[in-house]
């Protein structure tokens, strides 16, 4: 053998070792990760008052630092991502054809990275303790009666702020004023901090979505990005629901991941707001939850509820069910189906039912405190 040929053959092993030991990281990199989310999951199900000590010391901290980083960029860095990833896998994909081992082993890695994100940054906090625990609220089965109060109650709130905006020309607000919305959202949740400290922290202004579509196609007005700690909005849903959803959003920053408690602690937000968008946003959004709830026990009641509600308020709620109407269909039943399964298997036993249960915490409320 020549030396010439022999330092080919040395060199084609080094370029053969060079390749894979990259990989070998890799996988064990994965594994790190992966194994590490596996423990502080096990941990948040199985030891007692492991996931509210993480929500109260270290999510915070994450919090301030992947919530203010990202939050610098005036568009969804989430959604920018998703997009850099869709590409990215095409990319790899294309380029590794040959050696689906390569593919394999990277995409063992971005997963595993992408849980061990997701299970630092939001899924510990499902076992949290709730955010009714802090209240002095009493939770019980109600009547009939009471919900129809309920109903009576906050379609009276609704038509008051409906008609406050109405003074000034319209319940729609104009580009300039739905600009306004994130600093407003972010106002609003701050200004909770007095009464219910358990919200105090650090939150960044939520975003809309450059193409909102992806939201609307699947039936969602809104979602918190675990992997930039970011709340993202729909954008070209009804003007209404923008300000509570925000701020629903927003309240997972805390660490408060129920969606029937992220919806209530919206409503405080908005009704506490000092813009009358988010005082109609809160109030509306709550009476289409109750409304739904006592149709169910008393349509006749309901139904009588419903049209004595402002004529500019029954055509923002007809407009926003022909908006979401337009996306209904196998798309939008499939995200259902997943965002249902994803909430049982985070321990939300009612799935995309707990949505409703906002409308117990809104009894208790009125209980204690509206009834004043």
């Amino acid at each position: 053998m020549t030396f010439d040929s022999w330092k080919k053959r040395e060199d084609g092993k080094a370029g053969k070792n060079r390749r894979r030991y990259p990989a070998g990281r890799r996988v064990f990199a994965g594994a790190v990760l992966l194994t590490g989310a596996f423990v502080l999951q096990t941990a948040a199900r199985n030891l007692e008052g492991f996931g509210q000590w993480y929500a109260v010391t270290v999510y915070p901290v994450l919090v301030g630092t992947f919530g203010r980083f990202f939050g610098i960029f005036p568009f969804s860095a989430s959604e920018l991502g998703l997009y850099l990833l869709l590409l990215g896998i095409l990319w790899y994909g294309i380029r590794h054809i040959r050696r689906p081992a390569e593919i394999v082993k990277s995409g063992f890695f971005a997963a595993s990275l992408l849980f061990f994100l997701y299970t630092v940054n939001c899924g510990v906090n499902y076992y949290r303790d709730p955010f009714s625990s802090y209240l002095e609220i009493e939770l019980r089965e109600s009547s009939v009666e009471e919900l129809d109060s309920l109903c009576r109650l906050l379609e009276d709130k609704a038509a008051q702020a409906a008609e406050l905006l109405l003074e000034d020309g319209s319940l729609s607000p104009d580009k300039e004023e739905r600009k306004t919305f994130p600093a407003l959202a972010k106002q609003a949740m701050e200004g909770l901090w007095e009464k219910y400290p358990q919200l105090k922290g650090y939150y960044p202004r939520p975003k809309p979505l450059l193409l909102s579509e992806i939201l609307s196609v699947q039936s969602l007005a809104g979602i918190y990005s675990p992997f930039t700690v970011e709340a993202n909005y729909n954008e070209d849903m009804m003007a209404y629901n923008i300000p509570h959803t925000a701020c629903h959003e927003l309240s997972h920053l805390r660490g408060f991941m129920r969606e029937d408690e992220a919806n209530f602690i919206g409503f405080l937000a908005c009704i506490n707001s000092d813009s009358p968008y988010f005082c109609y946003s809160g109030y509306l959004t709550a009476y289409v939850y109750a409304h739904n709830a006592l149709y169910r026990q008393d349509a006749e009641g309901a139904l009588e509820i419903y049209y004595s509600l402002p004529e500019e308020v029954l055509s923002d709620l007809s407009a926003n069910n022909a908006f979401w109407q337009q996306y209904e269909g196998k798309i939008s039943e499939a995200s259902s189906r997943v965002n249902d399964t994803y909430l049982k298997a985070n321990s939300q036993t009612d799935g995309i039912q707990s949505y409703g249960r906002m409308v117990d915490l809104l009894l208790g409320y009125y209980r204690s405190q509206l009834a004043v």
